[in-house]
């Protein structure tokens, strides 16, 4: 018999020892709606004042205040409201999905005729390169753009729509490359300094361990400049990965026409709870187009409130006044946007997100599948830790936009979605529970002859119930035909009374003959960090703050099982996202 060479064994040892992932097959993959809340509650949009205690006029939010929605400038994680977890879990991967800071608003949404203009001379904005390799050791020099216009240029800039000076529409501004910066460095005091997780500023490889995504729009480059050099206090070279332009799945570009369709439907004027908030709006649309002078049949401005809501909030993100009337050129102080108008504008805003992204039973098939490739990738990035076969890579940081803020929550079915505002942020981690020290790694619920699904993860969350439900259920199996009466929270055990009764023996033990009433298991508590095969777990951070979702198999995504969330991935995408091109090509139906 040939004899293994020491290098083969090795490998083979390794195969055997970290087997490949089997994750769970019975998550629920349907569309659940979020909670009633303001946000979503179009009879609060109408009479509502304020915006809920939201921010809107500036990057700094107090330190008592600090994980409230600010639009200027979300919360994000940083040392002094993070949670860690448990000592008996071990950091292995963070995944952050990273919004963008503030910028000036894009040019279609200024109005034809802006009262005053808009500087940018304070922030430099580079579009230089240099050779990786070069004969002559070249490096190049930090050229940015100085925006100007000679005095023979007679088409610009008093015949160009909006706002006058030397800014464009969009960009950074300097407000916002501060804000990028503090989020790296809150970043690096959070997964370095608190943690250890980090490689070490000092350490000349961390470029090996630690990553950073783009898409093809600059801004987010600019913005991944800041944030690297407030996590590593470097000016070197850093790649930022980028796919290429036209199939960028992370911004996410529209390559995909039944998913774009499916959004299209949410928005049309056929759909009644769409429409019915247009209708309502009319006199404030009217109000803000005469103030404006943004003209009645200008759909763009009409078709929600993304255009107005994008140009009062740049202005008070960057401590400039709401916009007056312009009469015979001048401005008519008389008739401005009142801050009255503008929150109606920006709860309308809300509003409009959360009905499209989670609100519209359509939303969740059309995000997995304009949504579905990055998703697929974020859940193999997670699989390799798993199954020991990563590059090395212990942090993937992606600067992205708002609408892939968007699709990310609405695929992890956020209980209350909000409209994500600069700089939002979702963080994953991925934890190992270490093994017992005074015994067998731990299977993760109660025994380990107990089916760990998802009917059985259900019942521990809802322990009360279960403890006095399942008393008179496991002696004797309930009929299928009053399976429909059990309490909602058996929903995951797919109409299958043998599931039930597994579940219930497991959670609810038989009572014995000196026992008067049923207890559960003192291992069976609706706790975090139980339930994983492999021992790894996911927490989910929106805000700095532990994620909700409406779905059922996710629910509060604290050390929830990395099965759970990567059999969630692959049932929406599809492994390695085999189900999004047919998806998008319209040979796989979307539906609800």
């Amino acid at each position: 018999m040939a004899v293994l060479s020491t290098q083969r064994a090795g490998v083979i040892a390794l195969a055997l020892a970290v087997p490949a992932l089997t994750v769970a097959a019975d998550v629920d993959l349907k569309w659940h709606a979020p909670a009633a809340s303001k946000v979503n509650n179009l009879t609060q949009v109408l009479t509502g004042n304020g915006v809920y205690d939201f921010i809107f006029d500036t990057s700094k939010t107090p330190d008592d205040k600090y994980g409230v929605y600010n639009w200027c400038n979300m919360p994000h994680v940083r040392k002094t409201e993070y949670v860690k977890a448990s000592d008996e879990f071990e950091l292995q991967y963070v995944e952050v999905a990273h919004r963008h800071h503030k910028r000036t608003p894009y040019q279609d949404n200024t109005f034809p005729v802006e009262s005053y203009g808009w500087d940018c001379s304070d922030v430099a904005l580079f579009y230089t390169g240099e050779p990786i390799v070069s004969e002559g050791d070249y490096t190049a020099a930090k050229g940015y753009l100085d925006h100007f216009q000679t005095t023979e240029n007679h088409f610009t800039p008093a015949a160009r729509k909006g706002f006058q000076g030397n800014c464009q529409f969009p960009q950074l501004t300097a407000g916002a490359l501060d804000d990028s910066y503090v989020h790296g460095a809150d970043l690096y005091g959070v997964y370095g300094d608190m943690l250890g997780f980090l490689p070490k500023r000092s350490d000349s490889k961390w470029q090996d361990k630690v990553k950073y995504r783009v898409t093809n729009n600059l801004i987010t480059s600019q913005v991944a400049g800041m944030v690297i050099e407030g996590m590593y206090q470097t000016t070197t070279r850093v790649p930022l990965h980028v796919e290429p332009n036209g199939i960028d799945s992370l911004e996410p570009q529209g390559f995909c026409s039944a998913g774009s369709s499916l959004f299209n439907q949410i928005k049309s004027s056929s759909n009644q709870g769409w429409q019915e908030h247009l209708d309502k709006a009319k006199n404030l649309f009217a109000t803000l187009d005469n103030i404006s002078g943004v003209p009645s049949n200008d759909g763009g401005f009409h078709m929600s409130f993304d255009h107005y809501y994008d140009n009062f909030s740049a202005r008070q993100c960057h401590g400039k006044p709401l916009p007056c009337k312009i009469v015979n050129g001048k401005n008519d102080t008389s008739t401005c946007v009142t801050q009255e108008l503008a929150d109606n504008v920006y709860r309308f805003g809300q509003w409009e997100y959360s009905y499209y992204y989670r609100d519209a039973p359509q939303s969740l098939a059309a995000s997995a599948s304009t949504y579905g490739t990055w998703i697929a990738t974020l859940a193999n990035h997670l699989r390799a830790v798993v199954e020991g076969k990563s590059d090395g890579t212990k942090y993937y940081h992606n600067v992205c936009h708002d609408g892939s803020i968007s699709r990310l929550l609405s695929v992890l079915q956020i209980d209350q979605m909000v409209w994500p505002g600069m700089g939002s942020e979702v963080v994953f981690e991925l934890f190992k529970k270490k093994a017992s020290s005074s015994g067998p790694k731990p299977t993760g619920v109660v025994a380990p002859n107990c089916a760990h699904d998802n009917c059985l993860r259900q019942m521990i969350g809802k322990i009360q119930s279960a403890s006095a439900f399942c008393p008179s259920f496991t002696a004797a199996p309930m009929p299928s035909s009053t399976l429909a009466s059990l309490p909602t929270w058996v929903s995951n055990c797919k109409g299958s009374a043998e599931r039930v009764s597994s579940a219930c023996s497991c959670v609810v033990p038989a009572p014995t003959s000196n026992s008067t009433s049923a207890a559960p298991s003192s291992t069976a508590k609706p706790e975090a960090g139980t339930g994983s095969e492999s021992g790894y777990y996911v927490r989910v951070l929106f805000g700095g703050q532990v994620l909700k979702s409406s779905n059922p198999s996710l629910g509060v995504m604290d050390l929830i099982p990395v099965e759970t969330m990567l059999g969630y991935f692959d049932g929406l995408a599809g492994k390695n996202a085999d189900k999004v091109v047919d998806m998008c090509n319209g040979n796989i139906p979307l539906s609800k």
